[in-house]
């Protein structure tokens, strides 16, 4: 099974730039995306295009219009699919979508940023330790998780292209980086780290001062898996050629 976790920065908008077109040459079994930044009603033309490629699609926009947002695209029919975690603040923005299937439960989650000022931040740090109550007790049911998004936290020094001039940016904060390090140990495995430890490889890139031509990146998009599904994992990867938004895809294979 092929699964990608892609922030698209505007679902519209990744369209617009061929991004159908990229969809049907990686052919993934399923695709948790985030910042989709509309609804389905206004998808009308779309959504005609994803079924012709065998998918189902599965949408939980924010209320607020033209923000966030997650969806679910799957070639294998779900047994179940949950919109939200029961925390009206976070389902308000559309944050965490779930679809069970035979064995395994795959999440799409947009993680809040903190970039934006002390309340954002707050709002952050609030929804990373509900996040971690919340799976705490969904893996009680659920023990085979995928859970792929747009995680805003460089986990590791690695995962960011000037660790010393960032110490004090959201996204690699101490108590992010703690947060993620504690929620990785909780049960979870980083795949794309489990087969590449080098240096340089990122998930997103700044729009600004050429950024990514001079790959000045954050690792900050993940698929991370439960420790139950070890043996499954056959590779995971970059794919740092799409150019549909300022984020690229992440890939995991898994025998399941």
């Amino acid at each position: 099974m092929k699964l990608i976790t892609y922030n698209v920065n505007g679902i519209r908008s990744a369209v617009s730039k061929s991004w159908i077109d990229w969809l049907q040459a990686a052919n993934p079994d399923i695709v948790c995306l985030q910042e989709i930044k509309a609804s389905p009603d206004q998808l009308q033309s779309i959504l005609p295009l994803l079924e012709v490629l065998g998918y189902e699609h599965y949408w939980y926009p924010a209320q607020k219009k033209g923000y966030s947002g997650t969806a679910i695209l799957t070639k294998i029919t779900p047994k179940h699919v949950e919109y939200g975690c029961g925390e009206c603040d976070y389902d308000f923005e559309g944050r965490v979508l779930r679809a069970d299937f035979d064995g395994f439960s795959v999440m799409s989650t947009y993680f809040p940023s903190g970039s934006s000022g002390d309340l954002r931040q707050a709002f952050k740090y609030r929804f990373l330790d509900d996040f971690q109550i919340y799976v705490d007790k969904l893996k009680k049911e659920y023990p085979n998780l995928i859970i792929s998004g747009d995680y805003n936290i460089c986990h590791r020094p690695i995962d960011i292209h000037n660790p010393k001039s960032n110490a004090n940016s959201s996204g690699f904060l101490p108590a992010e980086r703690e947060w993620m390090e504690n929620f990785i140990n909780s049960g979870f495995i980083d795949s794309f780290r489990h087969f590449n430890e080098d240096p340089h490889h990122y998930t997103w890139w700044s729009y600004r001062a050429g950024a990514r031509g001079k790959n000045l990146g954050w690792r900050i998009d993940y698929n991370l898996v439960s420790e139950g599904l070890r043996s499954s994992l056959r590779r995971s990867s970059i794919l740092n050629m799409a150019t549909h938004s300022d984020h690229c895809p992440v890939l995991v294979e898994l025998d399941v």
